[in-house]
Protein backbone atom coordinates (compact mmCIF):
# COMPACT_ATOMS: atom_id res chain seq x y z
CA UNK A 1 0.00 0.00 0.00
CA UNK A 2 3.09 2.31 0.76
CA UNK A 3 4.80 1.92 -2.79
CA UNK A 4 1.48 1.94 -4.30
CA UNK A 5 0.62 -1.47 -6.04
CA UNK A 6 -1.93 -2.85 -4.31
CA UNK A 7 -3.84 -6.29 -5.52
CA UNK A 8 -7.21 -6.84 -4.46
CA UNK A 9 -7.91 -10.53 -4.35
CA UNK A 10 -11.50 -12.24 -5.75
CA UNK A 11 -13.08 -12.57 -2.52
CA UNK A 12 -12.24 -8.92 -1.48
CA UNK A 13 -13.27 -5.03 -2.60
CA UNK A 14 -11.02 -2.10 -2.41
CA UNK A 15 -12.57 1.43 -0.82
CA UNK A 16 -10.50 4.14 -2.14
CA UNK A 17 -9.96 7.57 -0.38
CA UNK A 18 -8.41 10.40 -2.42
CA UNK A 19 -7.17 13.25 0.85
CA UNK A 20 -9.50 11.15 3.17
CA UNK A 21 -12.69 11.84 1.70
CA UNK A 22 -14.67 8.90 -0.54
CA UNK A 23 -13.60 8.18 -4.21
CA UNK A 24 -14.57 4.93 -5.21
CA UNK A 25 -15.06 1.02 -4.61
CA UNK A 26 -12.99 -1.15 -6.89
CA UNK A 27 -12.92 -4.91 -7.52
CA UNK A 28 -10.51 -7.52 -7.66
CA UNK A 29 -7.29 -7.24 -9.72
CA UNK A 30 -4.16 -5.15 -9.58
CA UNK A 31 -4.11 -1.85 -8.69
CA UNK A 32 -1.91 1.56 -8.40
CA UNK A 33 -2.34 4.07 -5.80
CA UNK A 34 -0.26 7.13 -5.62
CA UNK A 35 0.67 7.44 -2.00
CA UNK A 36 0.04 10.46 -0.06
CA UNK A 37 -3.16 11.40 -2.50
CA UNK A 38 -4.86 7.87 -2.30
CA UNK A 39 -5.38 5.09 0.62
CA UNK A 40 -7.07 2.15 0.19
CA UNK A 41 -8.92 -0.05 2.91
CA UNK A 42 -9.92 -3.99 1.86
CA UNK A 43 -13.07 -5.36 3.26
CA UNK A 44 -13.58 -9.54 2.81
CA UNK A 45 -17.07 -10.18 0.77
CA UNK A 46 -17.06 -13.85 1.84
CA UNK A 47 -19.64 -15.24 4.11
CA UNK A 48 -18.49 -15.04 7.46
CA UNK A 49 -19.11 -17.36 10.88
CA UNK A 50 -19.52 -15.80 13.96
CA UNK A 51 -19.49 -17.60 17.57
CA UNK A 52 -21.54 -15.89 20.24
CA UNK A 53 -20.15 -17.16 23.42
CA UNK A 54 -22.60 -18.39 26.13
CA UNK A 55 -24.64 -15.85 27.57
CA UNK A 56 -27.26 -15.75 30.37
CA UNK A 57 -30.74 -14.58 29.25
CA UNK A 58 -33.96 -14.25 31.26
CA UNK A 59 -37.62 -15.53 30.26
CA UNK A 60 -40.61 -14.01 30.98
CA UNK A 61 -40.97 -16.28 33.79
CA UNK A 62 -38.09 -15.41 35.67
CA UNK A 63 -35.88 -18.63 34.81
CA UNK A 64 -31.76 -17.67 33.81
CA UNK A 65 -30.74 -19.97 30.51
CA UNK A 66 -27.43 -19.77 28.89
CA UNK A 67 -27.93 -19.34 25.15
CA UNK A 68 -25.18 -19.54 22.59
CA UNK A 69 -25.41 -19.16 19.04
CA UNK A 70 -23.74 -18.71 15.96
CA UNK A 71 -24.11 -16.13 13.06
CA UNK A 72 -23.50 -16.47 9.37
CA UNK A 73 -23.92 -13.02 7.67
CA UNK A 74 -21.80 -11.36 4.75
CA UNK A 75 -20.63 -7.67 3.25
CA UNK A 76 -22.70 -7.46 0.64
CA UNK A 77 -20.28 -6.48 -2.62
CA UNK A 78 -23.10 -4.78 -4.84
CA UNK A 79 -23.28 -0.91 -5.14
CA UNK A 80 -22.55 1.30 -1.98
CA UNK A 81 -22.21 -1.67 0.65
CA UNK A 82 -18.23 -1.87 1.16
CA UNK A 83 -18.06 1.50 1.89
CA UNK A 84 -20.90 1.42 4.27
CA UNK A 85 -19.18 -1.65 5.99
CA UNK A 86 -15.91 0.83 6.38
CA UNK A 87 -17.23 4.39 6.28
CA UNK A 88 -20.54 4.11 8.53
CA UNK A 89 -19.21 1.00 11.36
CA UNK A 90 -15.99 1.13 13.15
CA UNK A 91 -16.20 -2.42 13.41
CA UNK A 92 -18.96 -4.67 11.67
CA UNK A 93 -17.77 -7.99 13.18
CA UNK A 94 -18.51 -6.13 16.89
CA UNK A 95 -21.51 -4.50 15.95
CA UNK A 96 -23.34 -7.68 14.35
CA UNK A 97 -22.43 -9.21 17.56
CA UNK A 98 -23.51 -7.24 20.01
CA UNK A 99 -27.06 -6.54 17.91
CA UNK A 100 -27.26 -9.88 17.92
CA UNK A 101 -27.21 -10.46 21.76
CA UNK A 102 -29.36 -7.34 22.71
CA UNK A 103 -32.20 -8.72 20.37
CA UNK A 104 -32.08 -12.24 21.70
CA UNK A 105 -32.35 -11.02 25.07
CA UNK A 106 -35.39 -9.21 23.63
CA UNK A 107 -36.89 -12.42 22.11
CA UNK A 108 -36.18 -14.80 25.21
CA UNK A 109 -37.45 -11.79 27.48
CA UNK A 110 -41.13 -12.01 26.14
CA UNK A 111 -41.56 -15.95 25.89
CA UNK A 112 -41.34 -18.72 28.53
CA UNK A 113 -38.31 -21.31 29.50
CA UNK A 114 -40.76 -24.25 27.90
CA UNK A 115 -41.38 -21.69 25.10
CA UNK A 116 -38.19 -21.26 24.55
CA UNK A 117 -37.23 -25.09 24.68
CA UNK A 118 -39.90 -25.97 22.33
CA UNK A 119 -39.84 -23.28 19.70
CA UNK A 120 -36.06 -22.67 18.94
CA UNK A 121 -36.48 -22.04 15.31
CA UNK A 122 -38.89 -19.85 15.58
CA UNK A 123 -36.60 -18.22 18.01
CA UNK A 124 -33.98 -17.93 15.17
CA UNK A 125 -36.22 -16.40 13.00
CA UNK A 126 -37.24 -13.84 14.41
CA UNK A 127 -33.31 -12.78 15.26
CA UNK A 128 -32.32 -13.46 12.15
CA UNK A 129 -35.09 -10.88 10.97
CA UNK A 130 -34.57 -8.23 13.64
CA UNK A 131 -30.81 -8.25 12.82
CA UNK A 132 -31.68 -7.91 8.52
CA UNK A 133 -33.57 -4.68 9.74
CA UNK A 134 -30.97 -3.32 11.20
CA UNK A 135 -27.66 -4.49 9.43
CA UNK A 136 -28.51 -3.33 6.03
CA UNK A 137 -27.21 -0.12 6.56
CA UNK A 138 -23.66 -1.20 7.38
CA UNK A 139 -24.27 -2.77 3.82
CA UNK A 140 -24.53 -6.21 5.91
CA UNK A 141 -27.23 -9.55 5.30
CA UNK A 142 -27.37 -12.14 8.03
CA UNK A 143 -28.02 -15.56 6.13
CA UNK A 144 -29.02 -17.39 8.91
CA UNK A 145 -28.29 -17.91 12.94
CA UNK A 146 -28.09 -20.44 14.66
CA UNK A 147 -28.90 -21.29 18.36
CA UNK A 148 -26.50 -24.26 19.83
CA UNK A 149 -28.18 -24.86 23.18
CA UNK A 150 -30.63 -23.68 25.75
CA UNK A 151 -29.50 -24.53 29.05
CA UNK A 152 -31.84 -23.79 32.03
CA UNK A 153 -30.63 -24.04 35.70
CA UNK A 154 -29.78 -27.58 37.50
CA UNK A 155 -32.76 -27.33 39.55
CA UNK A 156 -34.98 -26.36 36.65
CA UNK A 157 -33.89 -29.11 34.06
CA UNK A 158 -34.02 -31.86 37.39
CA UNK A 159 -37.78 -30.41 37.49
CA UNK A 160 -38.52 -30.48 34.11
CA UNK A 161 -36.93 -33.84 34.04
CA UNK A 162 -39.22 -35.19 36.41
CA UNK A 163 -42.02 -34.03 34.88
CA UNK A 164 -40.45 -34.95 31.72
CA UNK A 165 -40.71 -38.94 33.28
CA UNK A 166 -44.30 -38.07 34.99
CA UNK A 167 -45.72 -37.03 31.57
CA UNK A 168 -44.20 -40.35 30.10
CA UNK A 169 -45.69 -42.40 32.67
CA UNK A 170 -48.94 -40.70 32.28
CA UNK A 171 -48.78 -41.57 28.51
CA UNK A 172 -47.60 -45.29 28.90
CA UNK A 173 -50.41 -45.58 31.40
CA UNK A 174 -52.91 -44.08 29.06
CA UNK A 175 -51.93 -46.08 25.83
CA UNK A 176 -51.88 -49.19 28.22
CA UNK A 177 -55.45 -48.83 29.38
CA UNK A 178 -56.48 -47.62 25.99
CA UNK A 179 -55.03 -51.05 25.10
CA UNK A 180 -56.64 -52.86 27.54
CA UNK A 181 -60.08 -50.87 27.08
CA UNK A 182 -59.91 -51.52 23.03
CA UNK A 183 -58.81 -55.65 23.97
CA UNK A 184 -62.34 -55.57 26.11
CA UNK A 185 -64.47 -54.09 23.27
CA UNK A 186 -62.38 -55.97 20.52
CA UNK A 187 -63.54 -59.50 22.90
CA UNK A 188 -67.08 -58.01 23.45
CA UNK A 189 -67.60 -58.23 20.10
CA UNK A 190 -66.32 -60.99 19.39
CA UNK A 191 -68.47 -62.58 21.79
CA UNK A 192 -71.76 -60.80 20.73
CA UNK A 193 -71.48 -62.08 17.40
CA UNK A 194 -70.26 -65.35 18.29
CA UNK A 195 -73.51 -65.85 20.46
CA UNK A 196 -75.19 -64.05 17.36
CA UNK A 197 -73.92 -66.94 15.15
CA UNK A 198 -75.07 -69.47 17.90
CA UNK A 199 -78.53 -68.00 18.26
CA UNK A 200 -79.01 -67.98 14.90
CA UNK A 201 -78.12 -71.60 14.50
CA UNK A 202 -80.10 -73.00 17.03
CA UNK A 203 -82.88 -71.10 15.12
CA UNK A 204 -82.39 -72.69 12.07
CA UNK A 205 -82.09 -76.18 13.64
CA UNK A 206 -85.57 -75.44 16.00
CA UNK A 207 -86.74 -74.62 12.04
CA UNK A 208 -85.78 -77.40 10.59
CA UNK A 209 -86.64 -79.70 13.30
CA UNK A 210 -90.36 -78.31 13.53
CA UNK A 211 -90.57 -78.65 9.44
CA UNK A 212 -89.46 -82.52 10.06
CA UNK A 213 -91.72 -82.75 12.86
CA UNK A 214 -94.37 -81.34 10.90
CA UNK A 215 -93.37 -83.06 7.39
CA UNK A 216 -93.83 -86.45 9.67
CA UNK A 217 -97.02 -85.61 11.51
CA UNK A 218 -98.47 -85.33 7.87
CA UNK A 219 -97.23 -88.05 6.49
CA UNK A 220 -98.24 -90.23 9.90
CA UNK A 221 -101.79 -88.19 9.26
CA UNK A 222 -102.18 -88.76 5.60
CA UNK A 223 -101.39 -92.56 6.18
CA UNK A 224 -103.82 -92.98 8.85
CA UNK A 225 -106.48 -91.54 6.67
CA UNK A 226 -105.56 -93.45 3.65
CA UNK A 227 -105.57 -96.92 6.66
CA UNK A 228 -109.01 -95.29 7.87
CA UNK A 229 -110.47 -95.13 3.94
CA UNK A 230 -109.63 -98.48 3.20
CA UNK A 231 -110.86 -100.01 6.01
CA UNK A 232 -114.34 -98.29 5.34
CA UNK A 233 -114.18 -99.18 2.17
CA UNK A 234 -113.98 -102.61 3.01
CA UNK A 235 -116.15 -102.77 6.33
CA UNK A 236 -118.73 -101.63 3.30
CA UNK A 237 -118.62 -104.37 1.35
CA UNK A 238 -118.85 -106.52 4.56
CA UNK A 239 -122.48 -108.59 5.51
CA UNK A 240 -123.82 -109.69 8.47
CA UNK A 241 -122.61 -113.43 7.61
CA UNK A 242 -119.33 -112.33 7.46
CA UNK A 243 -119.80 -110.29 10.63
CA UNK A 244 -121.09 -113.20 12.88
CA UNK A 245 -118.00 -115.20 11.47
CA UNK A 246 -116.12 -112.57 12.94
CA UNK A 247 -118.19 -113.52 16.40
CA UNK A 248 -117.52 -117.11 15.89
CA UNK A 249 -113.87 -116.89 15.87
CA UNK A 250 -113.94 -114.13 18.91
CA UNK A 251 -116.42 -117.28 20.95
CA UNK A 252 -113.27 -119.46 19.93
CA UNK A 253 -110.58 -117.34 21.51
CA UNK A 254 -112.83 -116.91 24.25
CA UNK A 255 -114.00 -120.59 24.69
CA UNK A 256 -109.95 -121.43 25.33
CA UNK A 257 -109.53 -119.13 27.46
CA UNK A 258 -109.79 -120.88 31.35
CA UNK A 259 -113.02 -118.48 32.64
CA UNK A 260 -115.82 -119.78 33.44
CA UNK A 261 -118.54 -116.95 32.56
CA UNK A 262 -118.96 -115.03 29.76
CA UNK A 263 -121.11 -112.25 29.51
CA UNK A 264 -122.78 -111.44 26.07
CA UNK A 265 -124.52 -108.13 24.55
CA UNK A 266 -128.40 -108.30 23.64
CA UNK A 267 -127.79 -108.09 20.12
CA UNK A 268 -125.48 -111.02 19.87
CA UNK A 269 -128.58 -113.23 19.49
CA UNK A 270 -129.51 -111.02 16.82
CA UNK A 271 -126.42 -111.65 15.52
CA UNK A 272 -126.92 -115.45 15.15
CA UNK A 273 -130.37 -115.43 14.13
CA UNK A 274 -129.19 -115.88 10.34
CA UNK A 275 -127.07 -118.89 11.12
CA UNK A 276 -130.06 -120.86 13.35
CA UNK A 277 -132.01 -119.98 11.03
CA UNK A 278 -130.03 -121.77 8.19
CA UNK A 279 -129.46 -124.82 10.23
CA UNK A 280 -133.48 -125.88 10.93
CA UNK A 281 -134.01 -125.53 7.29
CA UNK A 282 -131.31 -128.18 6.67
CA UNK A 283 -132.57 -130.70 8.91
CA UNK A 284 -134.85 -132.88 6.54
CA UNK A 285 -136.81 -134.45 9.82
CA UNK A 286 -138.23 -131.71 11.08
CA UNK A 287 -138.90 -129.82 7.58
CA UNK A 288 -141.34 -133.45 7.13
CA UNK A 289 -142.54 -133.52 10.22
CA UNK A 290 -143.30 -130.49 10.09
CA UNK A 291 -145.40 -130.72 7.11
CA UNK A 292 -146.79 -133.61 8.88
CA UNK A 293 -148.08 -131.90 11.32
CA UNK A 294 -149.27 -129.06 9.70
CA UNK A 295 -151.28 -132.00 7.00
Amino acid sequence: MASGIVIVQQQERMVVQRFGRFDRVVGPGFRILIPVIYTGTKVGIWERTQRVPTQKYITTDNVVVDLDFVIYYQVMPEADNPRKAVLDIQNVEVAVVNLAVAELRSIIGNITLADALAERERIQGQLQLALDENTGRWGVKVRNVAINEIDPPPGVKQAMEREKSAAAIKTAEITESEGQRQAQINRAEGEKQSAILQAEGKRQAEILQAEGDQQAAVLRAQGFSSALEQIYNVANNVDSKTMSLQYFDTLKSLGSSPSTKFIFPMEFTSMLSPFLGMGSNTQPGNGGNNDTKQN
